[in-house]
């Protein structure tokens, strides 16, 4: 089944949502874009008469309801983007819940209460999950960023819609994106691999291996790669138990014909802090005391050169803490030249991963490149090839 040609007239729709956003003192929704993310698939789902019942979850609580993490907070925000009211149930499941999604009429929305309120969601409770169940008549899956968890609302549930389960147009656009990247792509193909810890990375790496010409490997962890090969990387991030681990991948990446390319110079820094003394210096060689924590001009000028010869992108992971504006030039750069990329030679760019995206979205370039990933942790386990549990269960 395919959301784009089912017609959902009279039918309770039960739709797995990702509306996991964060807030501030006062409760309100800091950054809507997994909101806006759901819109089409709600959308087409009131459009042709239906009625989509909501279920997600919010934060992290720990033992049952905690008014901070109640999905009422997200409601005003989800009622501004769609245009009209959503009703709130008090509970997941049970009478009063089931009353709320029971009353609806065609084309209205409810949102239940915070999933996670029970610990049978994550449990993956096959009974919770028949409760759930008795919202819908036909289950929709559109939280990507959660499809990585079998969880009773994201794998579990699936199971009593057995002719009636389908991917929302997250998933949907989610799973084409990554393939057009993995599997088929135009080439050159290139993947820009930053951030902290090559241990978080490793699996993804080798993976690429297959499917790229090019990779470049910038970051905290490219300095793993440049002590592996014989450098001195001062007070640098470093994971010494993984020298050995960076000298094979640098082999796979030779083996498999892989253009393997690390920065060659640094903006160091002689304190993790934004104010501290700066200078550029040859990454492997970085003074005793003094730490890379950007790319520097030289290698920022090798990224560019990738990029522009690149027909197909994946860039998943900063190229320094841009959280710190004297160090989020290379991070800064490589969002810019993405999105020129993607206007002037037709590039297909694909950004995933939280701190890239965070990083597109603070450079005001989201709506600038080909596709930005919501998943997260999602994306990376299905860059890794893992079966997802909540792409199996439609698929099943």
């Amino acid at each position: 089944m395919s959301i784009a040609t089912t017609d959902f007239q009279g039918k309770r729709v039960l739709v797995r949502v990702d509306f996991n956003v964060p807030l501030n003192d006062q409760f309100e929704v800091t950054d809507d874009t997994r909101i806006r993310a759901a819109l089409p698939t709600i959308q087409r789902i009131v459009e042709t008469g239906g009625r989509a019942v909501l279920v997600s979850h919010l934060g992290r609580p720990k033992n049952g309801p905690e008014d901070k993490f109640s999905m009422r907070h997200v409601v005003p925000t989800l009622e501004g983007l769609l245009g009209h009211s959503v009703k709130l149930a008090p509970a997941v499941v049970g009478e009063q819940a089931l009353a709320v999604s029971g009353g609806l009429q065609d084309g209205e929305v409810c949102l239940l209460e915070n999933v996670r309120f029970h610990k049978e969601e994550t449990a993956g409770d096959e009974f919770f999950a028949g409760q759930l169940a008795e919202h819908g008549d036909v289950y929709v899956n559109d939280a990507f960023g959660t499809a990585h968890r079998e969880h009773a609302s994201t794998a579990v549930v699936a199971r009593f819609f057995p002719h009636a389960k389908m991917f929302g147009t997250i998933m949907e656009s989610e799973i084409k994106n990554i393939d057009k990247v993995l599997h088929g792509a135009d080439r050159p193909v290139t993947a820009i691999i930053g951030g902290a810890k090559v241990s978080s990375k490793l699996t993804i790496i080798e993976k690429l291996l297959d499917a790229v010409d090019n990779l470049f490997i910038g970051g905290g962890m490219a300095y793993t790669f440049i002590k592996a090969a014989g450098g001195s990387i001062g007070t640098s991030l470093v994971e010494d138990d993984l020298l050995d681990t960076a000298r094979e991948v640098a082999a796979k990446a030779e083996a498999a014909g892989v253009r393997l390319i690390l920065p060659t110079d640094a903006m160091c820094a002689d304190d993790f802090s934004n104010d501290a003394n700066r200078a550029v210096h040859a990454i492997d060689a970085i003074p005793d005391n003094w730490m890379g924590l950007d790319s520097g001009p030289q290698s920022i000028e090798t990224v560019k050169g990738l990029i522009a010869e690149s027909r197909t992108i994946l860039w998943n992971g900063p190229l320094g803490v841009f959280e710190m504006s004297n160090f989020a030039t290379g991070t800064a750069t490589v969002a810019q030249t993405l999105a020129k990329a993607t206007a002037d030679n037709g590039t297909f760019t694909l950004i995933g991963g939280g701190d890239s995206v965070a990083a597109i979205n603070q450079f005001n370039l989201a709506d600038k490149v080909s596709y930005v990933s919501t998943g997260g942790g999602a994306m990376l386990e299905y860059l890794e090839g893992k079966a997802l549990p909540g792409i199996a269960a439609i698929r099943g």
